[in-house]
């Protein structure tokens, strides 16, 4: 009865440790545009702080009216600055560049858009549509942040990839016809039922 009782206590207890052993999902958060829905899957282990400013977006409904205003078939969509009048949205402040030592440009991943100052990240993000390593960082020269990737959805980013482009009011790339957020939530988007049959 003594030795019964001390395994009891170790299966009693095997649950629990498998519970403390299984990692937090990612944060993530739902798309939805007039070309479909996509799930972008944070990295806050490799991107905390812009994991954390793209979440705050989200979570303020930020994105939601904005197109995707540039768009190059074979490199990357870009969204979260204008919308479909090509009006600018003030973002909420600058975020510190984290590509040193971080996840690489590859196809599918989510990244800050930036100008020439490293630190001048803000709103915008793009996906790249294909492996872009001349956007990684370089010894201690910034790239682009990567912050996340696309983990459902990806078709529709390719989808947009295709869109007919022009120039219009001085700026290159912007799709003839918007590509526009229309939701956005915290939490993957649900998922695609099976057809039946």
């Amino acid at each position: 009865m003594r030795v019964l009782i001390p395994l009891l206590l170790v299966f009693l207890a095997l649950p629990q440790a498998r519970a403390e052993a299984t990692p937090e999902p990612s944060p993530a958060a739902c798309i939805q545009t007039n070309y479909g829905r996509f799930t972008v899957t944070t990295w806050p282990e490799r991107a905390p702080a812009s994991s954390e400013n793209f979440l705050s977006y989200i979570d303020h409904g930020f994105y939601e009216g904005l197109i995707f205003h540039r768009v190059i078939p074979y490199f990357m969509v870009q969204t979260g600055g204008f919308d479909a009048e090509l009006n600018y949205r003030d973002p909420f402040g600058s975020v510190r560049n984290e590509s040193v030592g971080g996840a690489k440009n590859l196809r599918g991943t989510v990244a800050m858009a930036r100008q020439r100052h490293p630190d001048s990240a803000d709103s915008q993000f793009f996906i790249n549509l294909v492996d872009n390593a001349h956007l990684d960082a370089e010894g201690d020269r910034p790239g682009y942040t990567v912050f996340g990737e696309v983990t459902d959805g990806m078709m529709v980013i390719d989808r947009i990839g295709e869109v007919e482009t022009m120039v219009r009011d001085g700026m290159r790339d912007v799709p003839r016809m918007p590509v526009t957020i229309e939701r956005t939530r915290r939490g993957p988007c649900p998922q695609r039922s099976a057809p039946a049959g």
